[in-house]
């Protein structure tokens, strides 16, 4: 009896790695979305599809981070080809006085709608959340709605609609003397004219930029940046309306963002795979790709970049059911890089 017993676990052992093994990515195209761009620097992208094999980005861009001169610019693809960048939100005010723009999130609605979330500051302490839409598909853009005083929207990675049509909202806050990170959900109706926040037990960590990952109708994840050299979850199971405390996954995290999305009943993430050096900047080299089914087993599946040093980092993903996922991230803080990809289960 024992011997077939083992024989068994043998025989499931090599099923699950069969499985393990049988994720793949095919690359369809690795680029960058512009080569000439009229400003210097750049960060931030967000992707969003369009329709009709069309693909939006958007980024910010200017002089340097934080400087006044940074505005929100996009390009859109048209199956073949990028479009050069345009400019779309900068961050003048009625009084004339500039800001600069920060961490634009592209999303688009069941209704059809897409929206442009943004922030507007001095910096990430006292910055504000602004939005604009389009019913064009991104060619004319309405003027910037502020968000109701003390929500934030998206703040780096793209919100998830519910199925009643309501819409939830990865966001965090960062205390003014910097000591504090922490994430909370934040929840509309579909017209964005009801908000409610929730929050969430984030318990010794400092947390930012939170991700959603979907399992089933009740069943979520959050993956968020953190200052412990660890990317940290929350669950819910009752499809967003509350958290579980935060705990450590066995990701590293050198203090970046990632982002995340679930197709094909698997879960992507893109991220930097290292821990953080003495400058905000090193741990930001390597860029990989990683593949899980449960959200606690994760595997390395592609490297996007791997190099001694330089930024690749905040990146975008998003995916279709069939497989096609889509890629944005920083490349070096001069251009913004694009990877189309099949994943294969």
């Amino acid at each position: 009896m024992r011997r077939y017993f083992v024989f068994g676990l043998l025989i499931g052992l090599f099923a699950g790695l069969h499985e393990a093994n049988a994720q793949k990515v095919e690359i369809v195209k690795d680029e960058y979305i512009f080569t000439d761009a009229p400003f210097k620097a750049c960060h931030a992208s967000t992707i969003v599809k369009l329709g009709n094999g069309k693909l939006l980005a958007a980024w910010f861009g200017g002089t340097q981070e934080s400087n006044p001169d940074v505005c929100i610019w996009t390009a859109e693809n048209d199956g073949t080809k990028w479009s050069s960048p345009v400019k779309v939100a900068d961050g003048i005010q009625p009084d004339g006085k500039r800001y600069a723009c920060w961490n634009p999130v592209l999303f688009k609605a069941a209704s059809g709608t897409l929206y442009l979330h943004y922030k507007i500051g001095l910096n990430p302490r006292e910055w504000w959340a602004v939005y604009k839409t389009s019913n064009d598909d991104g060619k004319t853009w309405s003027a910037a709605t502020a968000l109701p005083k003390g929500f934030f929207g998206p703040i780096k990675n793209k919100p998830e609609q519910l199925a009643n049509g309501d819409v939830l909202y990865p966001s965090s806050t960062e205390s003014p003397d910097e000591k504090t990170w922490q994430i909370h959900l934040e929840r509309s109706d579909a017209a964005l004219k009801k908000w409610e926040k929730i929050n969430i037990d984030c318990d010794t960590f400092q947390l930012i930029q939170p991700s959603i990952l979907r399992y089933s109708k009740q069943k979520l994840q959050l993956l968020s940046r953190s200052k412990q050299n660890v990317i940290v979850q929350n669950w819910s199971n009752d499809d967003g309306k509350t958290w579980s405390k935060s705990t450590s996954t066995a990701l590293p995290n050198p203090n970046s963002g990632s982002d995340a999305v679930t197709v094909k009943g698997y879960q992507l993430l893109v991220y930097n795979p290292l821990t953080a050096g003495k400058n905000w900047w090193e741990g930001r080299s390597i860029l990989k790709l990683a593949v899980s089914k449960d959200g606690e087993h994760w595997k390395d599946l592609y490297t996007f970049e791997q190099h001694d040093k330089g930024e690749y980092s905040y990146p975008a993903i998003i995916a279709d059911k069939t497989g096609n996922v889509y890629v944005t991230y920083t490349h070096d803080r001069s251009r913004i890089k694009f990877v189309q990809l099949r994943f294969i289960k």
